[in-house]
């Protein structure tokens, strides 16, 4: 044998012998496939962990939901006339906020009181569904009997079909509102993304349908028949596969859950003093500024506040495995705060170094007058991943004065600031009074967040 044959035998016993590296894991020869295995052990510990992998899903859900949403707007522009865009976007505001009022916040309720319902689960879930309904619709038929009155511009819903259409669509709105609670109490946060997914796909295929037929109301046909759509596949889900397994695997001698309606009622009226602060901020604005400072203020919130939504989807995951688990309610809180301050940081970040860039996709009138005012909203985002913690403890822990006055208080801090600075200060001011009104929340918080911890923490070791 030459010597150039015994060193390719020697390579070919080399490669085929074992490396002397334990057989669970890749040897240091290879490192794609031990990258390869670092990655897959990470996935598969992330959903093993419920708390960060439904916290993911449901932030992404709402991040989402806001995109596509955004692009059936965008088609609805290119197939409608202006006129019919308005007309739509007021009418299907009009019936999502009629739904939001009457389903009396009862798909947070679900995300709160499933997770420890057992055999209740499905009673409990027809149970709000119904209410929610109910209200919604008699809700919807007050405000058609006062559309002379309140918004004449809707007047073309006084049609007969168009009027139970609208009834229909808002009580249906509500149910399409309380199937994301249900399913995020059931821990089936991927479905919460699914349906949300094909809400938006098939409202926007829908809508070049009813375009290309020439649809005179394709924009509400469109939004209409997708809602029902999703209704009919999330629970078709819900009560065939995720409240049967609930059911089934939670306590068979658990009690039904407690004052569900007082608890809601907490909630619903802290909800409401944070919507006032949504609401009321752009109000004062366009009688400050005008329509287009109004403007210049609405895209720099809407961009900023998809954070702040995604932050607030997160935390529904830390009230589900907290109502599980309460125990562990303080680990879990801190992890959940640590977690999206993490994530918050980068995003934030992307933020503060490209405002100007984002905004110049909207035009360069944006770029100029948005950038310092979104850049401000941005960094509000971090103090309202505590705010979030501390309202989803006291949700848990059903410490109903903390869950309105939290958010009372910052309403009010932030709706008194921004009268007080706008007129000096323009829309800079309006970013300050945020920031200030965050940050002050938000330090406040975290020693009555400290205190909780402590204690919840203090009584479990004296169970131990």
């Amino acid at each position: 044998m030459s010597i150039l044959d015994h060193t390719r035998s020697k390579r070919r016993a080399d490669t085929a012998r074992p490396c002397s590296c334990p057989v669970a894991l890749p040897c240091e020869c290879s490192y794609p496939a031990l990258l390869r295995a670092r990655i897959r052990a990470a996935a598969q510990s992330l959903r093993a962990d419920s708390l960060m992998h439904n916290g993911h899903v449901l932030a992404a859900s709402s991040i989402v939901a806001a995109g596509l949403g955004a692009f059936f707007w965008i088609l609805a522009t290119h197939y409608y006339s202006v006129e019919a865009v308005g007309r739509s976007y007021a009418a299907l505001s009009a019936a999502m906020f009629l739904a939001t009022l009457g389903s009396l916040n009862l798909g947070d309720a679900l995300v709160r009181f499933v997770p420890a319902a057992g055999r209740h689960t499905r009673h409990l879930v027809l149970r709000c569904y119904a209410i929610s309904t109910a209200c919604s619709a008699a809700v919807a038929v007050g405000f058609l009997l006062l559309v002379p009155v309140v918004a004449p511009n809707l007047g073309f819903l006084h049609s007969p079909v168009l009027a139970v259409a609208f009834v229909v669509a808002t009580a249906g709105y509500a149910v399409f509102v309380l199937q994301d609670g249900a399913l995020t109490g059931t821990r089936r946060t991927g479905w919460v993304l699914g349906e949300n997914a094909v809400f938006a796909v098939a409202k926007s295929l829908l809508l070049a349908a009813c375009a290309a037929l020439a649809v005179g109301t394709g924009i509400l046909v469109a939004w209409a028949v997708a809602m029902v759509v999703a209704i009919g596949l999330a629970n078709v889900v819900l009560f065939r596969r995720a409240v049967p397994d609930h059911e089934a695997a939670g306590d068979a001698d658990a009690e039904p859950p407690q004052r569900v309606l007082r608890w809601a009622g907490a909630d619903y009226l802290g909800n409401l003093f944070s919507f006032a602060s949504y609401s009321a901020v752009p109000l004062i604005v366009l009688a400050q500024l005008g329509p287009e400072g109004s403007a210049y203020y609405s895209l720099a919130f809407v961009i900023a506040s998809t954070l702040f939504v995604a932050t607030f989807s997160m935390g529904h995951s830390l009230v589900v495995e907290g109502a599980r688990d309460p125990k562990r309610l303080a680990e879990y809180a801190r992890r959940m705060l640590r977690h999206t301050g993490l994530l918050l940081v980068g995003a934030v970040l992307v933020i503060e170094i490209g405002a100007r860039q984002i905004l110049a996709v909207f035009g360069p009138e944006y770029a100029e007058h948005s950038t310092a005012v979104l850049r401000l909203l941005a960094l509000c985002a971090l103090p309202i991943a505590v705010t979030n913690v501390v309202i989803q403890v006291a949700r848990v822990r059903r410490s109903l004065p903390w869950m309105v006055g939290v958010r009372m208080a910052s309403a009010t801090m932030i709706i008194t600031l921004v009268a007080l600075l706008l007129p000096s200060h323009g829309l800079i001011g309006v970013g300050l009074a945020w920031v200030i009104s965050e940050y002050t929340m938000a330090v406040a918080l975290l020693f009555v967040l400290r205190r909780w911890l402590r204690a919840m923490e203090g009584a479990q070791d004296h169970d131990h």
